[in-house]
């Protein structure tokens, strides 16, 4: 039945589509997202690059997460009519998520699509990698609402990555631009946040900082919670802050693990000693900072069963990946840790970790503009 529904839905929008591309094109860039209802940074920091190099050309964002209630999905779909409009009238697109008039409608041939995902890399799988597993996509439906295609370019950090993303976008090697996100420029810059959260939190000044950031998962709760007894009980000279993906609510704010002050979670990067992660992508981050990066996955075999993993961890990072919280606990305490690979790991994955990244997308944009004329 949905994908009944899904089919008619599809049609439904592209006869709604198909006179809206009878609109003249406009110098103008769209981005779409339903990640967020706000820029993210890659997405304000490109905007800055392009503002520098092509001030020329307009710049819209359409942004807008999925809402829960019944009216709101209502108005949401109303919305949609807009976004149809920009793709028709726009040179070109700027996406971070899986757009449904991206993927499901027939475009100008002029008009460009960049897919500009909003995680710096895939430990896990993710995208058409996923349709079929429990935790992905049914794989009829992602048929019918055309998952992941009519991109022009895709972009990732590195070689390595864009195998993964040649797979989770269903594209060719010829789509990939080699080009790490935006926020990788911001990453090593010195913001004051460390200054900062110490300023706000006087009283964490005498403890070293430890930073979990999980992966959006079911189990979050259970296995934050498994990190949160062992270091109330056994790491007295760290705090531990647990900062839950942005899209899950159940890890309930618990202020023995939590600080004071309103921080970005790159910000909590800079400031922490220690992170430790499970399959997010935050991982690469870490990596670009050079912090001790550790993995905290006690559901290992069934994470990679029921999802799959593009990176093995055990022997990639087998020094920091742990199934059991009490042996994380003693390899953070010793103080020891293996650099080395973590260096690998951030060259492997991240080719470009310098403070250039929106400026060369920017010049990439410039030139896909000035093709169409």
């Amino acid at each position: 039945m949905k994908v009944v529904l899904f089919s008619i839905l599809k049609f439904g929008l592209r006869v709604l589509y198909a006179p809206l591309k009878l609109f003249k094109t406009k110098n103008r860039i769209v981005y779409l997202s339903r990640q967020s209802n706000d820029k993210s940074t890659d997405m304000l920091l490109l905007e800055r690059a392009i503002k520098e190099e092509i001030p020329e050309v307009e710049q819209v964002f359409r942004l807008r997460m999925i809402p829960d209630g019944f009216a709101d999905k209502i108005k949401y779909c109303i919305d949609i009519i807009g976004d149809m409009y920009y793709l028709a009238t726009s040179k070109l697109a700027v996406l971070d998520t899986y757009s449904i008039t991206v993927s499901c409608l027939k475009h100008k041939k002029d008009l460009k699509v960049i897919q500009m995902w909003h995680a710096l890399g895939a430990i896990k799988k993710f995208g058409l990698q996923s349709v079929g597993t429990k935790e992905g996509r049914d794989e009829n439906i992602s048929t019918a609402m055309c998952m992941h295609k009519n991109y022009d370019y895709v972009l990732a950090p590195s070689k390595a990555t864009a195998q993964f993303y040649m797979e989770a976008f269903g594209c060719s090697a010829k789509k990939i631009k080699i080009c790490s996100l935006p926020r990788v420029d911001e990453l090593l810059k010195n913001d004051g946040a460390t200054e900062r959260f110490y300023k706000e939190n006087p009283g964490l000044s005498d403890k070293k900082i430890v930073l979990y950031l999980p992966t959006f998962r079911d189990r979050e709760a259970y296995v934050a919670q498994e990190l949160k007894v062992e270091f109330a009980e056994e790491m007295k000279d760290y705090h531990l802050i647990v900062s839950p993906h942005p899209l899950f609510s159940k890890v309930k704010r618990d202020e023995r693990f939590f600080y004071n002050g309103r921080f970005s979670t790159a910000e909590l990067m800079k400031v922490a000693d220690v992170i430790i992660t499970d399959y997010s992508a935050c991982a690469f981050e870490a990596a670009i900072l050079m912090k001790p990066l550790y993995f905290f996955v006690p559901d290992y075999q069934q994470y990679i069963a029921e999802r799959g993993a593009n990176i093995n961890l055990k022997e990639e990072m087998h020094l920091s990946t742990f199934e059991n919280a009490d042996e994380l606990c003693k390899a953070i305490r010793t103080g020891l840790y293996d650099q080395n690979a973590l260096y690998q790991f951030k060259t492997k994955y991240v080719e470009n970790t310098g403070t250039n990244n929106a400026q060369i997308l920017a010049k990439f944009i410039s030139i896909l503009i000035n093709e169409n004329g």
